[in-house]
């Protein structure tokens, strides 16, 4: 599907989700008897996504307040730095020396971590059939002066659903990398049986990403479209988020700690029954005094729009969740960071003509907020807002066609 159709997927909020499921029905399965010109079709949509280019940057700061970047151009990842918040940049490095594909929309940005000179970075591989996709990564040693060749993380090499993958690096040097894999349901499917959704994995570099260790399955029957979220804990392991398939089809999100202890936790109860996926991954974000924090979209028939929710008992239980946004704006895209005691959500809305970054934040841990405020908007196409932190403070990253790429402080409520 072409980044623009899944954008307006949530912009006209359908409520029953028609027009997604058509789109989707079978997406990733091996060998289904399908009607050639719908099959040619549908290759041809793929290739076009492959082709059209991303807007998604992934940024991050390191510990001495320098901006890094992250960006597809054309077949290549390049990544840039800045010392004056993105006012002016270093000239980019190439990544990967070979031409690749890249699945470069907003569920797919780069993921960029950089941390005492090191730049860790990993991305999603776009491959030849529709649906497919490899998780790659890659890192520099010399401050972002050169990038290693790019290695794929997934073991499971057939051509099918390697896609969404989320990082992060704990105080050991660990990187851990999670993505969304069909490789159950391809082993279903060939001994003739269903499975439904993709499962979800993860693996681990003790070595500084000279090279990973095999693949460990989260979860079976996850929603197959939609973004993991990583985040670490301050016990030094990571968090991961996503959309789960409970039930038949209820598609709510759940997360589970990657410390061999914790079993998968639901996050959410709206029980949003949908026979596809929406292309709709949560947000997460851990602070410095251990509170989870949450915000994801549902679009069921009693709870619809965006909602947030936090954890004081590291995900075991979350608190009710708060239904923010304009539900006449079709709000989309949430993303949460948390700074200590300071939470902030921001998230796209749009009214016809232009789409707006709206803000919010909470003083107090997420249990009361302040009013939201518009912080950007463009009349052109735009990437998924992010927040990145420094020293305290937040910034939204957001990038458009009309504007470029935008990096602003947000100041809000009584700061």
């Amino acid at each position: 599907m072409n980044n623009l159709a899944i954008a307006l997927f949530f912009t006209a909020m359908l409520p029953a989700g028609a027009a997604l499921a058509a789109d989707h029905a079978g997406h990733g399965k091996v060998g289904m008897a399908a009607p050639a010109a719908a099959s040619a079709d549908r290759e041809k949509k793929w290739k076009e996504s492959l082709a059209k280019p991303s807007l998604a940057v992934g940024a991050t700061f390191d510990e001495n307040a320098r901006l890094w970047l992250a960006e597809f151009q054309g077949q290549h990842l390049y990544v840039s730095y800045s010392d004056d918040r993105g006012v002016t940049r270093s000239a980019p490095v190439k990544v990967n020396a070979e031409p690749e594909n890249f699945l470069g929309d907003g569920e797919n940005r780069p993921k960029i971590v950089a941390r005492k000179g090191v730049i860790y970075l990993s991305y999603t591989q776009g491959l030849a059939k529709p649906m497919s996709g490899d998780i790659r990564f890659s890192r520099s040693t010399d401050g972002g002066k050169s990038f290693s060749a790019p290695i794929t993380v997934n073991d499971n090499r057939e051509i099918i659903s390697h896609r969404f993958d989320s990082m992060a690096v704990n105080g050991k040097g660990h990187i851990y990398i999670a993505w969304l894999d069909k490789r159950e349901h391809s082993a279903a499917e060939k001994r003739g049986e269903k499975y439904n959704g993709s499962a979800i994995y993860y693996a681990v570099s003790d070595d500084g990403g000279a090279s990973f260790r095999r693949n460990d399955k989260i979860a079976d029957h996850v929603c197959e479209c939609c973004r993991t979220a990583m985040a670490v804990d301050t016990d030094d392991y990571p968090v991961v988020a996503w959309r789960h398939i409970y039930d038949t089809n209820t598609r709510d999100h759940a997360l589970v700690k990657l410390d061999g202890k914790m079993a998968p936790a639901r996050i959410s109860r709206e029980n949003w029954n949908i026979a596809a996926c929406p292309h709709h991954g949560p947000s997460l974000a851990i602070a410095a005094d251990g509170v989870y924090h949450a915000a994801w979209f549902s679009n069921a028939p009693q709870q619809r729009g965006l909602f947030y929710a936090h954890s004081d008992d590291r995900g075991k239980t979350f608190s009710g969740p708060l239904n923010f946004g304009n539900i006449e704006a079709q709000p989309s895209r949430p993303y949460v960071l948390g700074l200590g005691n300071r939470v902030y959500l921001v998230w796209k809305e749009f009214d016809g003509e232009r789409t707006a970054i709206l803000g919010m934040d909470s003083a107090d841990g997420g249990k009361s907020w302040h009013a939201p405020k518009k912080l950007a908007a463009t009349a052109d196409v735009s990437d998924w807002p992010m927040l990145i932190g420094e020293n305290g403070r937040a910034f939204l990253s957001w990038n458009t066609g009309n504007e470029g790429y935008r990096l602003i402080e947000i100041i809000m409520g009584n700061q």
